[in-house]
């Protein structure tokens, strides 16, 4: 006879699967390049400088001693926040984001070095990644974070049930229990009921 194969725990091993991960990893570094390319060529126009593949992998464009480095300093840490949103909507625990944020940034490292043909000295651009990586993972958990403890709303609606006193009054089911007579409807919906008062000596009033 067969032996049957125990069903996988939902959420466990199609969350951690190697196929996912490597799909958010390059769906995730490919965003952060897109968005830093928009942001670049954006503020190269503003600015009448000359748009060029350097200003996004050649890490000699960061320098701290230069306007146009210190520019695109303020562009790649607002291209941080802006990857926060996609963190967001596709990793959504808050678990994965620091091992995200820090895969991004060291993919960044390799494609920077390779594209320069060296790895990066500078220390302005060392500082930038480290910023970076903290603001993305910072935001990252916290926005996840925020996320995860959202109420979960089952769609019914609030507001306790009523009951009709004798009187024509409405009230909650739980004071019209404490008083004398009363007739309403039951919460479950089966019919009315009549509500009678009691003595200390549980005889009927």
């Amino acid at each position: 006879m067969p032996r049957r194969r125990r069903p996988a725990r939902p959420g466990a091993l199609a969350d951690l699967s190697p196929t996912r991960i490597l799909s958010q990893i390059v769906v995730l570094q490919l965003a952060y390049y897109a968005c830093a390319a928009v942001l670049i060529v954006f503020t190269a126009l503003v600015a009448g400088q000359k748009i060029s593949v350097d200003l996004l992998f050649s890490w000699r464009s960061l320098r701290g001693d230069t306007t146009i480095g210190w520019t695109l300093g303020l562009v790649w840490v607002l291209n941080s926040l802006t990857c926060v949103i996609f963190i967001l909507l596709l990793i959504a625990r808050s678990k994965l984001v620091l091992d995200f944020a820090v895969t991004i940034h060291f993919i960044h490292l390799i494609i920077t070095s390779l594209y320069s043909h060296a790895v990066p000295t500078n220390l302005f651009w060392w500082a930038l990644q480290v910023c970076s990586a903290a603001l993305m993972t910072f935001l990252g958990v916290w926005a996840c974070q925020w996320r995860e403890l959202r109420p979960i709303n089952f769609g019914g609606k609030g507001g306790g049930a009523k009951v009709t006193q004798a009187n024509g009054s409405a009230e909650d089911d739980e004071v019209g229990q404490s008083r004398g007579r009363g007739r309403g409807r039951g919460r479950d919906g089966a019919g009315e009921y009549e509500m009678v008062g009691m003595n200390e000596r549980g005889e009927e009033v």
